[in-house]
């Protein structure tokens, strides 16, 4: 009987505390996980800055590999804030800058006879920005003899509104780190030498103009991971625009956010659109083959914003009000109903991260047309993604929030559109 007692006592002051949360508390630590992930994010790319620094001045294979090791390590963080894309308008605006993909490799460097020589869709497919110094595109003339960062930011980045056009951002460093992944759905990602960053044994030409676009690019990702980290600062533009507004339309905000990237962004853009297709240029991080893991925070993002709760990268816990907690105040089952999908979906985004990283089979690989077993993973993943939106969606009408509308995607929506 007293064991009866405890449990019971123990769920009333479980609901209570449940029923204690208010949604500004909520909006408030939405506003401080933000703040934590962009600050680790920012923490990040400053490492990856210094592994170039050190690559460009002793271009050894080692410090090449380090340099990728700290890439990597920059993604964690950063995939763990795209739950705060959609919804918040200053964060979808400014996130092309540093996640923009897929690129045109073409357009910043030298690239493999198989890439081809042209495109209808990109008449600057092949530029090739470091081998000229002098451009013209669109009938401009552009003086790209020093490589700098206004180069590349202010005049070169999604060039005359082609959205393969990249020239900045994680995924230009990811290929100039790596270079490109001529495997197709075979085995290995790019391999790009170290020495095409010695000036003294150069390999492919231009080691110079290489080296100074590498650190251009990593110095930009500063720039702009600073930028939005102060945006969610107590006084940044981010954080007064989402207090500006009523709570409920903040709490749908957040909603938004978790609801289109686990919908139309990721089951949809990022991953089922690949499948469909069997290519791997739609592969996320596809010079490096870090696709599993680039899923699998993108994934946690959405689980993070639900329950509250972000491990930083000093190992650290940042636990505090939650959409969760406003669910669980009205309807305990629908909001462990909703963390069961959560929890399904990122074991099956595990999945794709042991295949990868103990059973030596990339992501790319799952994609091949003809992989049976592939395919099932990968479905799997999509699945749960469209089950966990399902719980989403439950959440918003125990809220009565209204209707919100999250991001499509054709691959779910319309695939007989898919070509």
């Amino acid at each position: 009987m007293k064991k009866i007692i405890t449990l019971l006592a123990g769920i009333c002051l479980s609901t209570s505390i449940h029923a204690s949360v208010s949604k500004q508390d909520v909006i408030n630590h939405y506003a401080d996980l933000a703040h934590a992930m962009y600050e680790d994010s920012l923490v990040t790319a400053k490492k990856l800055h210094n592994s170039v620094q050190t690559l460009v001045a002793k271009p050894t294979e080692a410090n090449l590999d380090a340099a990728k090791n700290a890439w990597k390590e920059s993604r964690a963080p950063y995939q763990q804030t795209e739950a705060y894309r959609f919804g918040n308008a200053i964060v979808d605006d400014w996130e092309g800058k540093v996640n923009a993909w897929p690129l045109d490799e073409g357009l910043i460097d030298y690239v493999s006879g198989a890439y081809g020589f042209e495109s209808d869709e990109n008449p600057y497919y092949t530029a090739n920005i470091i081998a000229n110094k002098n451009l013209k595109l669109s009938g401009r003339a552009i003086n790209a003899s020093f490589i700098n960062k206004e180069l590349l930011s202010e005049t070169l980045h999604e060039f005359d509104e082609i959205e393969s056009n990249v020239a900045t951002g994680y995924h230009a460093i990811e290929f100039m780190l790596w270079g490109q992944d001529l495997n197709g759905t075979g085995p290995g990602a790019g391999k790009r030498p170290a020495s095409d960053f010695n000036t003294k044994k150069c390999t492919n030409g231009n080691c110079d103009r290489r080296a100074a676009y590498l650190l251009a690019l990593t110095e930009l990702l500063i720039d702009e991971l600073d930028w939005m980290t102060t945006q969610w600062d107590t006084s940044g533009d981010a954080r007064k625009g989402l207090m500006a507004v009523n709570t409920d339309q903040a709490i749908a905000t957040i909603f938004t956010g978790m609801g289109s990237l686990a919908y139309g962004e990721l089951a949809g853009e990022r991953i089922k659109l690949g499948l469909m297709l069997h290519d791997p240029e739609e592969e996320h991080d596809c010079f490096s083959d870090n696709t599993h893991w680039s899923h699998y925070y993108d994934a946690k993002s959405i689980q993070n914003v639900y329950t509250g709760n972000y491990t930083r990268i000093d190992g650290s816990s940042i636990n505090g009000p939650s959409v969760s907690d406003l669910i669980a105040a009205k309807d305990s089952d629908a909001d462990k109903d909703i963390k069961k999908r959560m929890d399904t979906m990122m074991a099956k985004m595990q999945v794709l991260v042991d295949s990868a990283e103990k059973e030596n089979i990339a992501y790319d690989q799952l994609l091949a047309e003809g992989n049976e077993q592939g395919s099932k993973k990968i479905m799997a993943v999509v699945d749960s993604l469209l089950e966990t939106t399902k719980g989403i969606e439950n959440g918003i009408r125990i809220l009565k929030l209204e209707t919100i509308a999250f991001e499509g995607s054709d691959s779910l929506d319309a695939p007989e559109k898919v070509e």
